[in-house]
């Protein structure tokens, strides 16, 4: 038996003096709410009106009952209402810088047709975690190992001029005794100074006998883009942020990197929910492929 249904037919019914009126009231039909008063009798094992009349009219057990009928009915609806008020609570989420801000846009639409209100904050990948670890955000994309990751975005180098090539080999960026003017650089942005793929990048400078200089991480984005636009530098990056600043993006040829992404809750959150209805919108945020059948998110 609905216990809070019956009981608000009860009250409504006493209320309004009949069960028409009572039960309109109530937004039920009338036979529904002659069903649940007459359930809640059978509970009872005593009538609550007397049908005698045209009107509903307590029993004295009826008239026993009605307070704490009338408490139970506004501790629903207290529920209900604080329910409601949880749902629309704004889901404070730190994502990663590299997300365009179409993107994110689009993110945050999606989440409102899944009941959802996305905040999101923009942080590189420290920061996020710090965010996450001071519960100053409810759930935050995190730079993880490719092994560990929910979504994976590849990582490439990409020039303002065509290579020409199908792969850019860092091997190809030697200077040699005769080589003259400065030695072509590949940045590296703030979402891509992590552990996983700064110290690869950093063997490989190293094993193909690159300077240390030939390897420089950017304070932001923008610096590093101008330095490539500007001169023949390389930059380290993922196709969709290649076509966004117009270079032509390449696959490294002595290795495979990539961006990988896990979302993580503060202590109080549950980002499971959160994943299973926006997942596809988060990959497409971040670039991940959402092809049916793709492994992990990895991008295309």
């Amino acid at each position: 038996m609905d216990l809070v249904g019956a009981c608000r037919a009860f009250v409504s019914v006493n209320q309004h003096g009949s069960f028409t009126d009572g039960a309109a009231a109530a937004r039920m039909s009338q036979s529904v709410a002659s069903r649940r008063v007459a359930a809640l009798e059978e509970r009872f094992g005593e009538p609550l009106f007397e049908r005698t009349s045209r009107r509903a009219v307590l029993t004295p057990f009826g008239r026993d009952m009605l307070p704490a009928a009338r408490q139970l009915v506004q501790a629903a609806d207290v529920l209900l209402h604080e329910a409601d008020a949880a749902k629309r609570k704004p889901w404070r989420l730190a994502v990663p810088g590299v997300c365009p801000t179409v993107g994110l846009a689009r993110l945050v639409a999606e989440a409102r047709g899944h009941g959802v209100t996305l905040d999101v904050r923009v942080a590189a990948p420290s920061p996020r975690a710090e965010l996450l670890h001071a519960q100053q955000v409810r759930a935050a994309l995190l730079a993880v190992p490719p092994d560990e990751a929910t979504w994976s975005v590849p990582l490439g180098l990409a020039t303002a001029r065509d290579p020409g090539v199908r792969r850019v080999y860092l091997e190809t960026l030697r200077m040699g005794r005769a080589d003259s003017g400065p030695a072509r650089r590949v940045w590296i942005q703030p979402e891509d100074d992590v552990p996983h793929i700064r110290d690869p990048l950093t063997r490989l400078r190293d094993a193909v006998g690159l300077r240390p200089a030939q390897l420089v991480a950017a304070e932001d984005l923008t610096t590093a883009a101008a330095e490539v636009l500007g001169t023949g530098d390389l930059l380290l990056c993922s196709p969709a942020q290649a076509a966004e600043l117009a270079l032509h993006w390449r696959p490294i040829g002595e290795t495979t990197l990539s961006r990988g992404y896990a979302l993580a809750a503060a202590a109080d959150g549950n980002p499971q929910h959160i994943e299973a209805r926006l997942g596809d919108a988060i990959a497409r945020c971040l670039g991940a492929d959402t092809r049916p059948g793709a492994t992990g998110g990895t991008a295309a």
